[in-house]
């Protein structure tokens, strides 16, 4: 596998990458995304002090089936209304859905049915958040794989800080602190976004006149000419219905009750490490046929269920996580650089709401069997089979010859 790197790109790259567009998009997903890295801390100890494993699996599920469902159409709203007004639509359906449990954790025990509520709704808002969020990067950014590395960058540092603050905030408030200032994170985020001033996205103008059925089937059209694309995706169910589903739920219960709360904090914290080394990586190495690299890298994810599965000491369990964050962040750039580079502006939106909704498929129904699974099948069982999945998936991923042989854009 050969890879270049040019001596002479971080230097262009750093006269170009920060303007005030992509500034403003980078401030906006910075705050937004420590928000998200606190609400999995928060739900696997608040919900799940409650209503236990089965809760925190299905509240999860609850917000992952709608996104799944709906993000195919945020994709087609995307192209049509333009990226920006998608965002920041969702964002302000989140300040009030996070905002009510808030309320609801303030004032006592939410029931079940609320968690599962707003849940949906927030799971709505993100599909029609998903598909332009990756969108806009090329239109914010002249070098999206820089855009991307310096990203994935951020969302590290708000895995190394968000678990941390929220097992800080839980252990010193409440929940409710917690997803009050999640809501305020998506206010932030929505403002930031409103503030941008970008050239025209891709259809909001010139476009021919369509209907929403013509414009999924575009978008599934050009989606299923890439073999390398749907190939990853149909990979990617298996790895979220066996292994991203159920690690949430089932680490959170096997490090938290052996180490304690603080414990599967700290553990995310290492996540977060890795995934800034990463992203680093990624930043600078420019492999030739990036998703054959991403793959390889891809290995050293198995090390996050396997640190929770062998019951290792903390700083074993963390630095399992450092090294799985560290593979997830350089795939994660590799694949998003490359579909930003290979699909049309026009249908960018859509083709990445039919990668997300494969993608994610996948964990809805890990999240979902979860909890059943787990009351008949010990926990640790489940992590060492997570662990062999997240092998196969590297093998599989470089077998399959449009994977492994496309080339850098």
């Amino acid at each position: 596998m050969t890879t270049t790197v040019d001596p002479e790109a971080p230097s262009v790259a750093e006269k170009t990458l920060w303007t005030r567009d992509f500034s403003l998009y980078f401030a906006a997903r910075v705050v937004s995304l420590l928000g998200d890295a606190m609400l999995p801390v928060a739900a696997a100890l608040a919900v799940g002090a409650i209503y236990g494993v089965s809760g925190v699996g299905y509240v999860l599920a609850v917000w992952t089936a709608p996104f799944v469902l709906f993000v195919l159409f945020g994709g087609v709203f995307a192209d049509r209304l333009g990226a920006r007004t998608m965002m920041v639509g969702a964002d302000l359906v989140r300040v009030i859905t996070q905002g009510v449990l808030a309320v609801a954790f303030f004032a006592g025990v939410p029931p079940l049915w609320l968690l599962l509520s707003a849940s949906f709704l927030s799971g709505t808002a993100a599909a029609m958040f998903e598909p332009g969020g990756k969108g806009m990067v090329p239109l914010v950014a002249k070098d999206p794989q820089r855009a991307n590395g310096t990203l994935k960058i951020a969302e590290a540092a708000t895995q190394l800080g968000g678990p941390v603050l929220a097992g800080l905030l839980m252990a010193l408030t409440g929940a409710g602190t917690v997803y009050a200032f999640d809501a305020g994170t998506f206010l932030v985020s929505g403002l930031c976004l409103a503030l941008i001033r970008f050239a025209p996205a891709s259809g909001a103008g010139g476009r021919e006149p369509s209907t929403i059925l013509l414009d999924l089937r575009r978008g599934w059209v050009e989606f299923r000419s890439r073999s390398w694309m749907w190939s990853v995706i149909l990979v990617w169910v298996f790895f979220g219905m066996l292994v991203f589903g159920p690690y949430i739920p089932l680490g959170s219960r096997l490090i938290g009750d052996r180490l304690g709360d603080a414990a599967y904090a700290w553990a995310m914290a290492g996540l977060g490490t890795g995934t800034v080394i990463g992203g680093l990586v990624a930043i600078r190495f420019r492999p030739v046929r990036p998703l054959a690299a991403g793959a390889v890298a891809m290995i050293g994810f198995m090390c996050i269920p396997l640190s929770a599965a062998l019951e290792l000491p903390l700083p074993a369990v963390m630095a399992g996580h450092l090294i799985g964050g560290a593979s997830w962040a350089f795939w994660s750039v590799m694949w998003s650089t490359s579909v930003q580079t290979q699909v049309a502006p026009d249908v960018l939106n859509r083709v990445t709401a039919y990668e997300v909704a494969g993608s994610v498929s996948g964990v809805a129904v890990g999240q979902a069997l979860v909890g059943p699974v787990s009351a008949v099948v010990e926990p640790r069982d489940l992590l060492f089979l997570s662990a062999g999945v997240s092998a196969a998936v590297c093998a599989a991923l470089l077998l399959i010859p449009p994977i492994r042989r496309l080339r850098r854009i």
